[in-house]
């Protein structure tokens, strides 16, 4: 089995049923809807065919909400772009105006306040470069640095620049509580900078009887400064390389992705690594070489998953880009050191009993080659537990929340069970193995390591080990 995920984001190119069907076949196990390429009715009749579809194919799919958070852009050009040259002077306005070559509208009111002179401010994803050199009122006089045709609605990034805006806009939350009414299993949250921000959403949610698991986009620079707060206050964390390369510099970003990695599986929180995995995709029937390569080393870092974007989206050959994508984590998982990993994992604090006892089902699994580790689990939190410590063994959780469920399908190595609720500690053991057995994932004769809680279908109790044969 492929223990790593992949995450494809919906779009015009594999909307119909038919492309839907063929991206879930060849490996699809999230589907991502943007919500800043969209209205509610479009992702409405999305959600109701990705779960018709999933339940035709017995295949448990879990869907993402992406929120667009406070994206700043250009406002609408001349002629739908105008050119701008090095050396030039331009001016940059939040008044709603026409733009030229001499005058740009940006739709962010606080830009004059926020920036200082020499700042840099970077125009489509910083193939554009201006520089601040004075501010007045609500304009602000810029020197082009780095010139380039500039088109409509195009994102603005102000790297080393703390904004005045909110991570949360009204978009946001309207988008929030349309997905949780809609029962989406995981909402990611763009341009999160701080954990105070999740708290945001996370209290939004609460105020209309909803809890939200949220993914935090780690994509800007004071992201970076407080990852680890944000690790801790998330459900999940995304590692959105497209702003974040543009907000920080281009050689730093693969250390960065490999911190980002390093903290989020140390917590236990899954971890997607996204953009431009297979980009070259969009256009063309196979990846370079050096996307192959990018791909693999997330892999070789122990993402729990990597993000098709544009590839699925826009692209051009949508299933062929998840099959590549599925044949590269295959091939990169087959020579995964495994006891490097334990030997590095190790020495983690076991800070909960659940921890302690995620650690020695890896452990157990390990030394006996089980087949297979169960976790009867409530919440999900035991498997991502058991996840996080990356055990060579599959991981087969079984829940009675079908919530839950969906959303263990984004951790590593787990293959998540609906099953029926327990009514002692021998029935859940027993639904659980039947559960595995019934799902093919172990056969009879199998040695499994099973773990659950003596306190039946309470979260967080987990406090018991067997070792068992089918």
């Amino acid at each position: 089995m492929r223990r790593t995920k992949i995450v494809c984001t919906l779009g015009p190119a594999c909307r119909s049923p038919e492309m839907l069907t063929s991206l879930i076949r060849a490996g699809a196990d999230v589907i991502r809807l943007n919500a800043a390429h969209g209205d509610h009715d479009t992702f409405r009749a999305d959600m109701e065919r990705i779960r018709s579809i999933s339940r035709k194919m017995s295949k448990v799919v879990a869907i993402m909400f992406d929120l667009q958070g406070p994206r700043i852009r250009t406002g609408e050009m001349v002629s739908g772009g105008v050119l701008l040259r090095e050396g030039e002077e331009v001016v940059l306005t939040s008044r709603p105006v026409v733009g030229t070559k001499g005058l740009i509208s940006l739709s962010y009111p606080h830009l004059a306040q926020d920036v200082r002179k020499g700042a840099k401010i970077l125009l489509d994803d910083g193939l554009l470069e201006l520089e601040v050199e004075e501010k007045k009122d609500d304009e602000v006089k810029c020197r082009v640095i780095t010139g380039g045709i500039l088109e409509s609605h195009k994102g603005v990034n102000l790297p080393n620049i703390s904004l005045s805006i909110s991570s949360v806009t009204d978009k946001d939350i309207d988008d929030l509580l349309f997905a949780l009414d809609n029962d989406v299993d995981w909402v990611a949250m763009s341009f999160v900078r701080k954990a105070e921000d999740i708290a945001v959403l996370k209290d939004a949610a609460r105020e209309k009887g909803f809890e939200v698991k949220i993914v935090a986009k780690i994509e800007k620079h004071e992201a970076v400064r407080n990852i680890d707060e944000i690790i801790e206050a998330a459900d999940a964390v995304m590692v959105a390389r497209g702003d974040l390369g543009v907000e920080m510099a281009t050689e730093k970003v693969p250390i960065i992705q490999k911190k980002i990695l390093e903290e989020s599986i140390r917590a236990g929180r899954p971890v997607i690594v996204a953009t431009q995995m297979l980009d070259s995709m969009i256009r063309n029937p196979r990846p370079t070489r050096a996307e192959a390569s990018d791909v693999a080393n997330a892999i070789f870092d122990w993402t729990d998953a990597t993000m098709l974007s544009g590839e699925t989206a826009i692209g051009k050959y949508p299933v062929d880009a998840v099959k590549t994508m599925d044949k590269i984590i295959r091939s990169a998982e087959a020579i995964l050191d495994y006891k490097e990993d334990l030997e590095r994992k190790s020495s983690l604090p076991h800070r909960t009993m659940t921890d302690a006892i995620s650690f020695a089902c890896r452990e157990i699994a390990r030394d006996l080659q089980a087949a297979a580790i169960i976790t009867a689990t409530q919440s999900g939190y035991t498997a991502r537990q058991i996840s996080k410590y990356r055990p060579p063994s599959p991981i087969i959780a079984c829940s009675p929340d079908p919530k839950v469920v969906n959303q263990l399908v984004l951790s590593w190595g787990v293959t998540p069970l609906l099953v029926r609720p327990s009514r002692n500690i021998d029935d859940m053991l027993d639904i659980a193995a039947t559960a595995a057995l019934e799902a093919r994932q172990v056969k009879k004769g199998d040695t499994v390591v099973i773990t659950a809680g003596v306190l039946v279908n309470v979260p967080g109790t987990t406090n018991l080990i067997k070792v068992h044969q089918i």
